[in-house]
């Protein structure tokens, strides 16, 4: 007598790990999408910090065309800052992408009239959109 699995039984039982994998993936990927917009959440109250030092500093903020970078890098165009801070404004040399590896955008004045605006469009990387795809700015954040 032959001892193993038949063809069928590990048909069921591939059938049964699908069906439990279909119930727990979406669950699953919501999470993770929660965890980007956290992330990119934070990301953006570092740089709102880095910009308030160079405001500190310098007493105006980086125009649009200045951009982030210059929390990294002294400006060379535009208004230059005189007391700009040696090593820059943020943790680390480099201006992160958001979480799902797009450039953040960087407006000043923002659109709503404040003196700056930080935007991550999200998941889908374009202006608008529902959910993940919604847009993460800093005139939202608490």
């Amino acid at each position: 007598m032959k001892k193993g699995f038949t063809f069928i039984e590990l048909m069921v039982v591939i059938i049964i790990l699908g069906m439990l994998a279909m119930l727990v993936m979406p669950s699953f990927l919501k999470r993770v999408d929660e965890a980007k917009i956290t992330a990119a959440k934070v990301q953006i109250k570092s740089f709102e910090s880095g910009l308030k030092l160079f405001y500190l500093d310098n007493g105006f903020y980086p125009s649009t065309d200045q951009g982030l970078k210059s929390l990294i890098e002294k400006p060379t165009s535009g208004r230059i800052p005189l007391k700009w801070r040696e090593g820059g404004y943020l943790d680390k040399p480099l201006i992160p992408k958001d979480p799902w590896g797009n450039d953040y955008i960087y407006l000043n004045p923002g659109r709503n009239g404040e003196d700056y605006e930080i935007i991550s469009y999200g998941r889908d990387g374009k202006e608008g959109g529902d959910g993940p795809d919604a847009d993460i700015s800093s005139s939202q954040i608490e």
